[in-house]
């Protein structure tokens, strides 16, 4: 998967050389894309996350920022910033959601293309349907309120999409981390590597995930997972499927394999596809409260949308997914914390019974050591070789110093919360999302001119 992800990357940055994304925004037959993006107690950059969205300049985009039932004061600021009242706006409940209690628009013409739902709280995917419900362009955009996003994101989305010979239902991009980024009037004035060890850590995981897994699965259609902070979908096939699942906390990853399921079952040629460049930035926990929490809700996600579509696995009508996508998942993420939980309570059995070479054993301990240092070097040199967003060498060597310490501190750390979560989810039936607390984003000034 390394090496394939690898040549990926370099077929893709040779590509991205000739093509003019910002001639290629003017087009005006362009497909239409809905941003929906919930928020749910995100009062603290609520106004820097609308503006940055609003800064996006995808010709025939509509903003759709869904309030689901805040408790803190998330609609009152967008209200009072965006100067938005109260409108008639016609749409249909096609997909279930709870009730939507009001439609705002802006007075002022430089916000035209902003719309705020306020609706009962019901969850990221109830209110993902509300703002589907409201959309009537080609594609929606699943987006995270809380992220930054590139000035010409959409573009590169849209491209795979029109560049296609098969229907494309879906399209995932790279998700990095910002945190102790700089922000101006929700634009990146410096990206620096985070100064915190969780954040620090979790991002070399998505080094990991987005350029050396999603890369490669995305080269043989074999992709299950497009991330809910961000990624385009057929408005009209999500309908189809029936939009996002509201009984599972992995709604991103089930709604994925729906659409992998219908087009495979009615045998349409399709494709989900993946753009490997950054084009979504956000915050990553930075307390293990809120970690654990987030790594809880993904155990269970996983356990829930294979157990859902459990019929897949192995099956060689499904193809690619269900002859290899499946079966990894399935053992490498669904069971691998088990096993690694058993490996290590095993091991340590048999050191105390005096059964373990000790030679043997610390030879087998560098060889899994050396490989997961392998790896995560890897996605380090893969990130400095395709994009190169970090100048200064000394936060490079940070990050290698993180990588070294990550199998002994943070890892037995994921394996635990992993375990938890799926007791939580068979024992004490959780089906909870859980509550992200954001810190917001460093102070700036306005960028100097060159």
């Amino acid at each position: 998967m390394s090496v394939r992800s690898w040549k990926v990357l370099k077929h893709h940055k040779q590509a991205n050389l000739n093509i003019d994304f910002n001639a290629f925004r003017q087009n005006p037959y362009l497909p239409s894309i809905s941003v929906v993006a919930p928020a749910y107690n995100e009062g603290v950059t609520i106004v820097e996350n609308i503006r940055s969205l609003l800064s996006l300049g995808y010709n025939n985009l509509t903003l759709i920022i869904v309030n689901d039932g805040s408790k803190d004061d998330t609609l009152e600021k967008a209200i009072k910033f965006y100067d938005l009242e109260k409108v008639d706006y016609y749409f249909e409940y096609r997909l279930p959601c709870n009730e939507i209690k009001a439609i705002y628009k802006s007075k002022n013409k430089a916000f035209k293309k902003l719309i705020v739902v306020d609706k009962a709280n019901g969850g990221k995917a109830d209110a993902l349907n509300a703002g589907i419900n409201v959309s009537y362009s080609d594609y929606f955009a699943c987006v995270d309120v809380d992220c930054l996003l590139e000035e010409n994101a959409f573009e590169h989305l849209i491209y795979p999409v029109i560049n296609s010979h098969k229907e494309v239902v879906a399209v995932g991009g790279i998700v990095w981390l910002n945190n102790d980024a700089e922000v101006y009037h929700g634009h990146m004035v410096k990206l620096q590597i985070p100064n915190k060890f969780l954040p620090r850590i979790q991002l070399i995981e998505y080094f990991r995930a987005f350029l050396l897994g999603r890369t490669a699965w995305s080269s043989i259609n074999g992709l299950l997972l497009i991330s809910g902070a961000f990624g385009i979908f057929h408005r009209e096939r999500v309908i189809e499927v029936g939009g996002y699942n509201k009984k599972t906390v992995g709604e991103d990853m089930e709604l994925v394999i729906r659409l992998h399921k219908l087009m495979l079952n009615n045998k349409i040629p399709y494709e989900v596809a993946y753009v490997p460049t950054p084009l979504c930035w956000t915050e990553a926990p930075v307390t293990k409260t809120i970690l654990s929490r987030q790594r809880n809700r993904w155990a269970r996600g996983t356990a829930e949308c294979l157990m859902l579509h459990r019929d897949m696995i192995g099956r060689k009508k499904y193809g690619i997914i269900g002859m290899l996508s499946f079966p990894y998942w399935l053992i490498a993420e669904w069971f691998g914390p088990f096993i690694e939980a058993f490996g290590l309570i095993f091991t340590l059995v048999m050191i105390l019974l005096g059964y373990i070479n000790i030679y043997f054993f610390v030879a087998m301990l560098g060889l899994v050591f050396s490989m997961s240092l392998f790896f995560s070097i890897l996605a380090i040199q893969a990130q400095e070789t395709f994009f190169n967003r970090y100048s200064e060498p000394k936060e490079i060597g940070r990050l290698f110093i993180t990588a070294v310490l990550e199998p002994f501190i943070y890892h037995p750390l994921t394996v635990y919360w992993a375990i938890k979560g799926n007791y939580d989810l068979f024992f004490k039936k959780t089906h909870s999302w859980g509550e992200m607390t954001r810190t917001g984003y460093a102070p700036a000034t306005a960028p100097k001119k060159p």
